[in-house]
């Protein structure tokens, strides 16, 4: 299905563990795309970006402010996919997984807290260069980036191809900073009533160009679309 344009794959958790089963038995090198309403909304204005969403292996639905657009304009849409929940569960389930992306601190501690699969790790400020010569030589298969939208799906689509050993590339948001413990989630209650962005505000006001863009042009968006 497409909301405004861009894809979503309509899977079930189970469904996209079914799929990422399957990424990395084959030979191909594949990317995931972890979707919430700021996605929507920089694609819109961003064709490059709007185009490596839509030809990602898989575009699941992360947040829940975009779950309820898709109710919203009647869409059938299975479940909504958590970004810091799916990490944990590769992390469980995969090894040779490369973390890249947030501060030193966020991406050791993470690392630590998800455990031994974990191969390696370099935060958001290292050479470039010098992280894709990491991931080689671990030969990591699994590589997961916290470097933000839109930054981290560029960064994947321009350096996916010169690191070969890699069979699946995500964007991950800031999800070392949760898995550390450096930022709390949303109480379970907003969470499901979709105001997880007020809490984020709370605890990171500086995020208010991103949250306006959550709660006012997102929705605007939405609703033109279902007059539409």
């Amino acid at each position: 299905m497409k909301i405004l344009g861009i894809k979503i794959d309509n899977l079930t958790k189970s469904q996209a563990f079914q799929r990422i089963d399957g990424f990395l038995q084959d030979k191909e090198q594949h990317y995931i795309v972890l979707l919430y309403s700021n996605f929507i909304v920089q694609a819109n204005k961003d064709k490059y970006f709007k185009q490596i969403i839509n030809q990602a292996d898989l575009s699941l639905c992360d947040g829940q402010g975009l779950l309820l657009a898709v109710k919203f304009l009647d869409y059938p849409l299975k479940e909504q996919i958590p970004g810091v929940d799916l990490v944990k569960e590769i992390a469980n389930k995969y090894s040779k997984i490369f973390l890249f992306g947030g501060i030193k601190e966020s991406v050791e501690k993470a690392s630590i807290v998800l455990g031994s699969n974990i191969i390696g790790t370099a935060d958001g400020y290292e050479d470039m260069d010098k992280v894709i010569g990491m991931v080689n030589q671990v030969q990591s298969e699994i590589l997961l980036v916290a470097l933000g939208m839109p930054k981290q799906e560029k960064w994947i689509n321009e350096n996916l191809k010169k690191m070969p050993s890699v069979k699946l590339a995500i964007g991950v948001g800031g999800a070392f900073d949760f898995i550390s413990g450096k930022t709390k989630r949303a109480p379970r209650f907003l969470q499901s009533l979709g105001l997880e962005w007020f809490w984020r505000f709370i605890l990171q006001p500086w995020r208010i160009k991103r949250i306006f863009n959550a709660i006012i042009i997102f929705p605007l968006l939405v609703l033109k679309e279902k007059i539409k």
